[in-house]
């Protein structure tokens, strides 16, 4: 009867033994999902300013004000809505650095539908700080730093692009592939 009652006892030591790394492995899952989820969240925050970013390169390089235009104000609004709680710390500070002077120019931007030349000033500046964005997240998707060297009385630009594809947002038609690839950014 002794060894009956010592083998339950044993028996439920290890089932409770069991239960608890059980219970352990699913907080660890738990907080594993938490922080999958949260870098989810950062990148799709970061793709918005992105892909409004892109929207306004590529109205740009058709010449395109109107468009240029109201992607400037989506750029403004994905700086708006942008989650930076999911920013670890020298990320927060980057980017309280960048959303302000980034939130001017593509107000700019977007205010000035029909006059393209003051659009592209404010696109020069404005991809500055997406790439200092960029630079500071990491980000998820291959992007290109790419520069014009005629631009501006040929001093030159630079801005971010989705492909590789030269598509020049500062001479837009007139010459469309003129520029280098500058950088690859991962």
């Amino acid at each position: 009867m002794k060894t009956l009652f010592l083998g339950i006892i044993t028996a439920s030591i290890a089932l409770a033994s069991c239960s608890s790394e059980g219970n352990k492995q699913q907080a660890g899952d738990t907080t594993a999902n938490s922080e999958n989820k949260q870098a989810a969240t950062s990148t799709t925050s970061i793709q918005g300013i992105l892909d409004s970013y892109f929207q306004l390169k590529n109205a740009l390089t058709q010449d395109d004000d109107k468009a240029a235009g109201e992607a400037g104000n989506d750029v403004v609004k994905a700086l708006n809505s942008f989650d930076k709680t999911s920013l670890n710390e020298t990320q927060a500070k980057e980017y309280s650095e960048i959303f302000e002077d980034a939130k001017e120019h593509a107000e700019h931007i977007g205010a000035n539908a029909g006059n393209i030349t003051h659009q592209r000033e404010h696109f020069e500046m404005l991809s500055k700080d997406v790439y200092d964005l960029v630079k500071s997240d990491g980000g998820t998707q291959k992007l290109y730093l790419d520069h014009c060297p005629m631009y501006n009385n040929n001093k030159g630009a630079n801005w971010i692009s989705e492909t590789k594809e030269i598509k020049n947002p500062y001479l837009g038609k007139k010459m469309p592939e003129c520029g280098v690839v500058k950088e690859e950014l991962n």
